[in-house]
């Protein structure tokens, strides 16, 4: 079975350790997918206990393109291209030898960053002063505390998702929701939370990284600022 580490769109993570302890117990194999949280928050396979998880690069600071799966002692997978004996006869093909040193070089000062401590601080201030700014015409979504501290997902309580990242130039933040033959269309995720379609319209992500700083924060709820007077 397979479970996400942690959502990449409302950063809510998962409790992967006891879903792994369930799956053994009735001989099941268990995969989580933590291109979300290796350099963010722990992510030692042994404590998690799964027998397969995938990294992707450029969530690390890697080059995109290039990602890492673990495959805990004696399982046995199916190959993904066969015909030849590449990668301990798991794939057909030549390694990209440039992009696999890429990868290693990130992961390498990956450790020193779990917790995020300034990215969580950063994303709190942020939380507050949006809150601050739009009261109660702002809404968190997925779980207050279990969840990546570098991530922040809202929603503005009658705005649209993309006429608010249509100012944000420049800002990493994506929309939660889509828009097809004039209705809104939320994400799975959006849709599975219960969320409304009317508050869901206005759901926006924000990404924080190792760079960030204050002042981009400043400069991102001066360019929201006028929403919270609509």
């Amino acid at each position: 079975m397979t479970v996400v580490h942690a959502s990449n769109e409302i950063a809510t993570t998962q409790p992967i350790a006891d879903i792994a302890a369930v799956a053994r117990k009735h001989g099941a194999l268990m995969h989580t997918d933590a291109a979300q949280t290796v350099g963010k928050i722990p992510t030692n396979v042994q404590q998690l206990g799964v027998d397969l998880l995938t990294v992707a690069g450029h969530k690390l600071y890697a080059p995109k393109g290039v990602g890492a799966l673990h495959i805990r002692e004696g399982v046995a997978i199916e190959p993904l291209i066969h015909g030849a004996a590449c990668e301990s006869g798991r794939r057909a093909g030549t390694e990209n030898v440039l992009l696999d040193v890429a990868l290693g070089a990130a992961c390498e000062p990956a450790h020193q960053w779990i917790g995020m401590p300034y990215a969580r601080e950063l994303r709190d201030c942020l939380w507050q002063r949006l809150q601050q700014m739009f009261g109660d015409r702002i809404v968190l979504n997925g779980h207050p505390t279990l969840r990546l501290p570098n991530t922040l997902n809202v929603s503005f309580v009658g705005q649209s998702g993309s006429d608010l990242l249509a100012v944000l130039e420049g800002v990493a933040a994506s929309t939660g929701s889509a828009y097809h033959a004039g209705a809104v269309e939320l994400s799975p995720v959006l849709q599975a939370l219960g969320l409304d379609p009317e508050i869901g319209m206005g759901t926006v992500r924000f990404s924080l990284g190792r760079s960030t700083t204050r002042r981009e924060l400043d400069a991102l709820l001066t360019l929201l600022k006028p929403f919270s007077r609509r």
